[in-house]
């Protein structure tokens, strides 16, 4: 597919999507690599225009430089969004207690902290994520090692071969410690997201560097 086309994918796609609205939205295409620019009132609805283009057959990479802009009844104050982003994440069964730090300066959420899993780490960014007035989010909750390197690899290997979007024998896992690389091809993004999930649903991984090639 050239640019052209592809261009016109995205915008087709946007289009259809019924939660966003891409009226303000800027799209270029130079050889598969997608920019985004202009403004969106939410931080939700930027997360899924971003989501919706990576699904998109053709687009290799996604450069974002869309701006969220709070419409002005809708801003909230920096100490209002701390109060909220404490109470819910205390209320999340799924996070352990005071075991995420929370600062934020001028809409923009800062998450710091230790965890045992991935999945706590990505429950603690997707329960602050919908709050009035944010805009956006610097997640640097870190994760602890736990379990030995063969084992994080069979877990992984394992799960790819669970997996219907993935070729698990195109793909290749090293662990060095807490620390995964992915080597191969896939034929989608959605194959992609389905080995960097299992790679991240192994416990104790705290890196995971992945270099697969969606073909």
């Amino acid at each position: 597919m050239n640019d052209r086309d592809l261009r016109q994918s995205i915008l087709d796609e946007l289009e259809f999507q019924p939660s966003i609205d891409a009226t303000n939205i800027g799209v270029v295409v130079e050889r598969g690599i997608v920019t985004l620019s202009g403004y969106l009132p939410s931080f939700v609805q930027k997360r899924d225009v971003i989501r919706t283009v990576h699904r998109i057959r053709g687009v290799l990479a996604v450069a974002d430089e869309i701006e969220v802009r709070i419409p002005g009844g809708k801003q909230t104050a920096d100490d209002q969004i701390a109060k909220r982003a404490v109470n819910i994440i205390n209320w999340d069964v799924q996070l352990p207690e005071r075991a995420i730090k929370i600062a934020v300066r001028d809409g923009w959420i800062t998450l710091s902290g230790e965890v045992e899993w991935q999945y706590e780490r990505l429950a603690a960014e997707d329960a602050v994520r919908r709050l009035s007035g944010v805009r956006g989010i610097s997640n640097y909750i870190t994760i602890k090692p736990r379990v030995q390197p063969a084992d994080v690899k069979k877990r992984i290997t394992d799960a790819l071969k669970r997996h219907a979007e993935v070729e698990a024998d195109a793909i290749t896992v090293e662990v060095n410690g807490d620390i995964v690389t992915l080597k191969g091809k896939v034929d989608h993004w959605d194959g992609r997201n389905a080995v960097h999930h299992a790679a991240w649903a192994a416990p104790g991984v705290r890196i995971v560097n992945d270099q697969i090639q969606v073909s």
